[in-house]
């Protein structure tokens, strides 16, 4: 089985990269940061996630404001950064020590706080260049929405929305205003990622029959509501927590995003955005949103799923997506099957697959790309993977692409796009496919039966239930 990456090598690489920053000067917009200018950086989301953001942006940025529905939040990530920096001043790595020194001058000069991203935007309009979105689901639409309307490069965290129809919207926000973007899907950025899509378009495993998703979470089929009231607790803002969503009384338990429709993606969204990316984006299946690419009959992608139940308030217990790919570029159609929870029929097939024996422990997340000569078993960030089977494949380069470009880290490439550099790969031209692409799948273990999806119109051509799921119902005061 491939390992995943080592969390401090991927810090070590990203601060390496961002030491290493090299300025590009050819300007791709009249929001591109001049050359030679300081990124001002705004994180909206300091907890959960954005725990993660507040360790690294300070050594690609300076960061400015933090954003947060909960006041606790803010005094977590002061202490968080007097740790880290007090643990790394004696570290052996320079760039450990690096960074304990940009934490104590960010501790000396605190970013200016908000609970509301919209005044932060109206109040430091020319104070900010970009925004990183690391809040719940439910809000990451409305929020890099904003951001995008006042001018500002939008760094998005997986999933890139909890509906189809709000990434369409992103996308179209981002090309009217010409502003650097990406998804935070990190394993895009591995050289293992980028090496094995070297390797299914040179044909090294022959045809593409297959590709196999999985990830053991499975979802919470949750039948009912949360009972009771309880008072909010102290520094948190209920309402802004709720944003778009449907007015309710405050709930612990509905501030768990994943176990409800009405916040979270379950681990489509959760865990596919990173282990569908590999697939998706080497067998070019992103090119049936591009019009350009659409030569005669429209494309049109069927998608179906079995699982244990139609739920509308939760997600189900487990479920089996399949999308019907038609040809598009150089590849043929093809089949994306993706278990949540796999039963044990399916964890015997895949099984199968990998030339695993009965008793193998199941990863709990991973992608099979299935050819004629052999197949690729990625991990679930997609950040590694193996060759099928492995005496085939002897002497082959696996850990750095040959021809395309390497990556300076996932969240530097973006950086470097806001300062006029090349577009990240994750940029929302291809985000929003495979946002799109995933949460059909939300929207299939919703209704019955299968339903024919146009990318190009971003509508379901044949079931007017699963069109009507695509897009959500926000409450009065929010809006793209």
């Amino acid at each position: 089985m491939a390992r995943p990456m080592n969390r401090r090598a991927f810090l070590a690489r990203t601060a390496a990269g961002a030491a290493g920053l090299v300025v590009l000067a050819n300007a791709r917009s009249a929001r591109t940061a001049q050359a030679n200018a300081r990124l001002n950086l705004a994180l909206v989301g300091v907890g959960g996630r954005g725990r993660w953001f507040v360790d690294t942006l300070p050594k690609m940025g300076h960061v400015v404001a933090y954003c947060d529905v909960d006041d606790r939040k803010f005094g977590e990530a002061y202490k968080r950064l007097g740790d880290l920096s007090k643990r790394f001043q004696t570290s052996e790595h320079s760039w450990e020590r690096h960074a304990a020194e940009v934490y104590k001058r960010l501790l000396a000069d605190k970013p200016k706080t908000f609970d509301d991203f919209r005044p932060m935007l109206d109040e430091m309009a020319k104070g900010i260049d970009a925004v990183v979105v690391a809040v719940p689901d439910h809000t990451h639409a409305v929020v890099s929405a904003a951001a995008i309307r006042a001018g500002k490069h939008v760094f998005c965290e997986k999933p890139l929305t909890r509906t189809v129809g709000e990434s369409r919207m992103l996308r179209q926000r981002a090309r009217e205003h010409k502003v650097a973007t990406s998804m935070g899907n990190q394993g895009t950025a591995s050289g293992p990622f980028r090496r094995s899509l070297e390797l299914i378009r040179d044909g090294t495993i022959g045809d593409i029959k297959d590709v196999h998703i999985w990830n053991t979470g499975g979802g919470a089929d949750r039948k009912t509501p949360p009972e009771g009231s309880p008072p909010v607790p102290d520094g948190l803002k209920w309402d802004l927590w709720l944003g778009p969503a449907a007015d309710r009384p405050y709930h612990r338990e509905w501030m768990k995003r994943n176990l409800w429709r009405d916040f979270g993606t379950c681990q489509l969204g959760n865990w596919a955005s990173h282990t569908a990316n590999l697939a998706f984006m080497a067998l070019k299946v992103h090119t049936l949103w591009q019009e350009e690419g659409a030569k005669g009959k429209k494309p049109v992608i069927r998608c179906e799923a079995e699982s244990s139940g139609v739920n509308r308030l939760s997600f189900p217990k487990w479920e089996i997506v399949r999308w019907h790919i038609p040809p598009r570029a150089e590849f043929g159609p093809i089949t994306f099957t993706w278990y949540n929870r796999p039963q044990e029929q399916s964890q015997a097939r895949l099984r199968e697959i990998m030339g695993q024996p009965k008793d193998t422990t199941f990863p709990f997340a991973g992608a099979l790309i299935v050819g004629t000569k052999g197949t690729i078993h990625s991990t679930g960030h997609n950040a590694t993977f193996t060759l099928v089977p492995a005496e085939k494949f002897q002497g082959v380069e696996t850990k750095r692409p040959q021809r395309v470009e390497a990556s300076r880290g996932h969240e530097m490439d973006w950086l470097l796009a806001c300062r006029g550099g090349k577009p990240a790969w994750a940029n929302f031209e291809y985000a929003d496919a495979l946002n799109e692409f995933l949460m059909l799948g939300n929207v299939a273990t919703q209704i019955e039966g299968a339903f024919a999806f146009d990318p190009l119109a971003c509508r379901v051509v044949d079931n007017e239930a699963a069109d009507g799921l695509l897009r959500p119902d926000y409450r009065d005061g929010w809006s793209l």
